[in-house]
């Protein structure tokens, strides 16, 4: 058991994705099939949700089952860390607008990326039970005002008439509700200052007894891919590996376009005029380690040291900066969460998405990327949310999820790259702009 243990977790849940492949496919083309009425039925796939299924849902729930409390307190927390509001001043309102503009595109550059590259075409997941596809507030949209007036529904249903009501709606509640709460909430404790700190230590202290439940949850993480992955072989095949791999495509260019042209040409070049290369090569061990860990948190002094020895970064600014981007700036999961809402659009028969729908998933992905926390595979928590805004079912949800978590951390790795990517340019946008940039060290060449 040491020895097991002693493997990182990505290394084990590699194995257990291996694993599952093998005995899915082997159960599959092992026991055969046969043809009923016209259609070819595969025995394998009674076998699988009847011993494999099971399972695997059930660590799917256990994943559900932290989606509310995380989001609450990490998402409480990460705003009261930014400090007494009247001392953030512009740079602040400067470093949380930046984050949010790259946000937007983000999810935006994945949305484009999803439409063209069409991931989750060619999956036939109408086995899930149904949705109410395309239907806001019980009626059916229908027209361009009809649509235009779904989207200002979606947008205003963000706020909860009943939090409580919000956290226990469903498996996972109304996701968007709870982190507009929970920032609004957040908000308030900054206001309310001193009075407040009881508060504030109180729910610190719960994100992080709930970070380290995650952790303990998902060291079931190998065990759990390993019975996902020998579900959905041995009910699906090895055609549905050509969608999971569209979807890696689609994610690492989506990412790749991203840090480029947004990071890059648009902050670091554009806004600032300074040297792309010396950028990407300032920051090349942050995103090793991003992309080794896939935690932005844990990649968070790698990031301090990069952005104040190569980027010319003042330690006052790195250290305000870069750890409110650890909570708050995930254009990576953004970009993910664009592509999975459109991945299950795609795959579900009956989803037609309109442009209120592209709008309302851009909302909801940028909002619950927020609500992300700094740790592996904590976009997919909040996948539920972004699903939900396009009528995905919770059953359907669940396949999805399903589907694509075995394979959730090569994804993740590259999301981790993005986000930490996006901290450090946005760190050398203010502390430029607040007359805290070395640019004399930002043009040397990185000796680390």
């Amino acid at each position: 058991m040491k020895a097991w243990t002693e493997i990182t977790l990505w290394k084990r849940v590699m194995l257990g994705l291996v694993l599952g492949l093998t005995v899915g496919l082997a159960l599959r083309y092992g026991m055969g099939s046969e043809m009923v009425n016209g259609d070819r039925v595969w025995a394998s796939a009674a076998f699988g949700e009847a011993w494999f299924q099971p399972v695997g849902q059930a660590f799917v729930d256990l994943i559900k089952m932290l989606v509310v409390p995380l989001i609450i307190v990490t998402l409480i927390s990460g705003v009261t860390s930014m400090g007494d509001p009247s001392k953030l001043g512009s740079l602040g309102i400067r470093t949380i607008a930046l984050y949010l503009v790259t946000t937007a595109f983000a999810v935006t550059i994945g949305l484009v990326m999803g439409t063209l590259l069409q991931p989750g075409a060619g999956i036939d997941f109408s086995g899930a039970a149904g949705s109410a596809v395309n239907e806001v507030g019980g009626r059916v949209e229908a027209g361009a005002d009809a649509a235009s007036a779904s989207f200002l529904d979606k947008l205003f249903a963000v706020i909860p008439d009943n939090i409580f009501i919000a956290m226990t709606d469903g498996a996972t509640g109304d996701v968007l509700q709870i982190i507009f709460f929970s920032l609004l909430f957040g908000a308030a404790c900054l206001v309310a200052g001193e009075r407040s700190q009881p508060l504030v230590q109180v729910i610190d202290s719960a994100a992080e007894v709930m970070l380290k439940l995650t952790v303990m949850i998902m060291e079931l993480a190998p065990i759990g891919v390993f019975f996902l992955m020998a579900w959905v072989m041995s009910t699906r095949g090895l055609g549905v590996l050509d969608n999971l791999a569209m979807l890696a495509v689609a994610l690492y260019l989506s990412c790749f376009i991203h840090m480029f042209f947004v990071h890059g040409l648009g902050i670091v070049k554009g806004v600032l005029g300074l040297p792309l290369n010396r950028f990407f090569s300032g920051i090349r061990d942050a995103q090793a380690v991003a992309f080794s860990t896939s935690s932005s948190a844990g990649t968070l002094p790698v990031t301090i040291k990069n952005a104040t020895e190569n980027l010319g970064v003042k330690k006052s600014v790195a250290s305000s900066v870069l750890p409110v981007g650890a909570t708050i700036n995930m254009d990576g999961t953004a970009i993910y969460l664009g592509l999975v809402a459109l991945f299950a659009a795609q795959a579900i028969p009956g989803i037609e998405l309109t442009f209120a729908d592209y709008l309302a998933v851009a909302v909801g992905a940028t909002a619950a990327s927020i609500g992300a926390a700094a740790i592996p595979s904590a976009g997919l928590l909040l996948a539920y949310a972004v699903l939900s805004v396009i009528g995905v079912s919770e059953e359907q949800a669940l396949l999805i999820i399903a589907f694509i978590f075995p394979f959730d951390r090569l994804l993740d790795m590259m999301r981790t790259v993005t986000n930490v990517t996006g901290d450090a340019a946005v760190a050398s946008a203010v502390a430029k702009w607040e007359g805290e940039l070395d640019e004399d060290v930002f043009r040397e060449k990185s000796t680390i």
